[in-house]
């Protein structure tokens, strides 16, 4: 049964509060009229101390589902992920998992299974999806702006030259460590969404580059997708200076624009809110390409408020979610063919 009056509140609980429960959903959840945060796992004091702030804090996934909440955001390590979201949907809840869905498509098919066994809904947080500069390089595309695309250019690259004690950082592969599962979720989705189904992975290099890294660190893959575009997709921890965050090629012109969209930096060190005046915009501008033909071209506003917005659409009316846990597990699949082919 879905909930049909809007005056009420969806009750949600938030299982982790690293970096994605505490920017990527609490921030969000809290500044959205239609949720109220009714509990928040972490066993962490600094960071309970900070939780509290959202909503109440407890110890254990047990004590957060004991609070039937109608939703539940996996912001937990991705090695629990299987665990923590099956337990939620047991226990009655429509569920939010944070990228990566699981370390592995078998994990991932058995939340999607479980989903539809239990009746609930079950949607993947894609965040990127909804960046400023994606989502106007989307809508410039599907306008011909750049007229028949034929190459797509995506990196997302950051200098940390030393090997933190985060859990990115120390767990291995095949519990969902490393870059390939951290910013490759990303990338592979937006390629998809951008240029349409992938048919063949043409290249791949995935390396280990840092004394001490556990996992991967530095990766390449190009795609080939089933309209003839090439996407080449560049990600690494080992980036002194990073390059253009896009570049779309078509045969009227270039798209291309620097740096990453704006709302984590200034929820993580600005100290901004969602629902701050302005925070739906971004200062950063595209530029368009043909010859000695220049023009900037501002971006389209957008948060990632809009993913919660639509779930909460789709948990009261029975709309579609705003990402499907089908294209994320096409995107595993993917990602999976991308690290044998890069072991060969």
């Amino acid at each position: 049964m879905r909930m049909t009056n809007q005056d009420n509140k969806i009750r949600v609980g938030i299982i982790g509060f690293g970096v994605a429960g505490e920017f990527f959903h609490g921030a969000f959840l809290a500044a959205d009229p239609g949720y109220e945060i009714v509990g928040i796992v972490t066993r962490s004091q600094e960071r309970a101390a900070r939780a509290d702030s959202l909503g109440p804090v407890v110890q254990t996934v047990d004590e957060l589902l004991a609070l039937a909440p109608d939703l539940v955001v996996v912001a937990s390590p991705p090695n629990v992920h299987r665990e923590h979201a099956l337990a939620a949907l047991a226990a009655g809840a429509d569920v939010v998992v944070d990228k990566p869905f699981a370390p592995n498509v078998d994990d991932a098919r058995a939340i999607i299974e479980a989903a539809k066994g239990h009746g609930r809904l079950l949607t993947v947080f894609q965040n990127r999806r909804f960046d400023r500069d994606f989502v106007t390089l989307k809508r410039l595309a599907v306008e011909g702006v750049v007229g028949d695309v034929h190459t797509f250019e995506s990196r997302f690259e950051w200098w940390k030259p030393e090997v933190d004690e985060s859990w990115k950082s120390t767990t291995s592969a095949d519990d969902g460590g490393g870059i390939l599962l951290d910013l490759g979720p990303h990338l592979v989705d937006q390629a998809i969404e951008l240029l349409g189904p992938v048919t063949n992975v043409r290249s791949a290099t995935v390396r280990r580059l840092r004394d001490g890294a556990t996992a991967d660190d530095d990766a390449f893959i190009e795609l080939e997708h089933a309209s003839g575009a090439v996407s080449r997709l560049t990600m690494s921890a080992l980036a002194g200076s990073m390059g253009q965050r896009f570049r779309l090629a078509g045969s009227r012109g270039i798209l291309t624009i620097d740096g990453l969209d704006e709302q984590e930096n200034s929820l993580r060190t600005g100290g901004a809110r969602p629902s701050d005046p302005g925070f739906r915009s971004d200062s950063r501008r595209l530029q368009f390409s043909a010859g000695e033909q220049e023009d900037d071209l501002r971006l389209d506003e957008g948060s990632y408020a809009d993913f919660y917005g639509a779930l909460a659409t789709a948990i009261r009316y029975g709309a579609d979610v705003p990402v499907s846990p089908d294209d994320a597990l096409v995107v595993l699949r993917i990602l999976e063919t991308v690290r044998e082919q890069a072991r060969r």
